[in-house]
């Protein structure tokens, strides 16, 4: 007998898993890692930096010409004494004493000549979510307000991958190939309905998926469902 996929039950919220990981004390050799930030392969640094930039928000914490490809560093400036002056904001992230303590940061990484035609030598990037290269899901931001962020990224020619409201399987994205295959087979818990019916997803100049999250969920959630439903209860008991 094959083993189960899971051990969790369907559609219950759990803070901690089983909380089965194992303990963490103060001399354990992991404290003090952090996950520091994600790269990117892009083709064209002037449509992609067009996107992280004007449209998402974040700025240049620095860039460097390696030779056979650019690095492009971004971050958000979270203060308004940051957002006021950019260059003093990126020197003082880039320093390295700085650099590897922040958080959130987002590498674009250009390699010189992906952004030519793929006749001509380009590469196409993969942004795995179809099949049958499957691997990276997507980037997550939060924001004050999802809606009227998807509506702003639409009217720049953004496209949109996921609408609000829309809880398919498609929408996930699972695909039939996989289906097929015995793989990702069921319907979507109404459980977790009410937590992806919040979410939108856009794609970025290279098709990856870039996830749109309201930065209060259980306001977003009481405004559509109902103050009597919070986030970890279970739906169906509910209804």
């Amino acid at each position: 007998m094959s083993p189960q996929p899971t051990p969790f039950e369907e559609g219950a919220f759990l803070p901690g898993g089983h909380n089965t990981d194992p303990p963490l004390p103060p001399n354990d050799p992991t404290i003090g890692t952090k996950l520091n930030h994600s790269m990117l392969r892009i083709r064209d640094p002037q449509r992609s930096l067009h996107f992280y930039i004007t449209l998402m928000g974040m700025r240049t914490v620095f860039t460097m010409n390696t030779g056979p490809f650019t690095m492009y560093y971004l971050g958000f400036p979270s203060s308004a004494e940051d957002r006021a002056d950019l260059s003093a904001w990126a020197a003082k992230v880039s320093d390295p004493v700085n650099l590897t303590q922040t958080l959130g940061l987002l590498e674009l990484f250009h390699i010189h000549g992906t952004e030519k035609p793929v006749d001509e030598g380009g590469v196409e990037m993969a942004n795995g979510n179809a099949p049958p290269n499957l691997g990276f899901g997507h980037l997550g931001f939060t924001v004050p307000d999802v809606g009227a962020t998807v509506e702003r990224l639409r009217a720049e020619g953004v496209k949109v991958v996921k609408e609000l409201g829309v809880t398919t399987r498609e929408s996930i994205p699972l695909s039939e190939w996989e289906e097929k295959r015995g793989v990702g087979v069921g319907e979507i818990h109404p459980n977790y309905k009410v937590f992806f019916d919040q979410i939108a997803y856009v794609a970025d100049p290279d098709g990856y998926i870039i996830e749109i999250l309201p930065q209060n969920w259980q306001k977003e959630i009481d405004k559509k469902f109902g103050s009597e439903i919070s986030i970890g209860d279970t739906i169906a008991e509910k209804a």
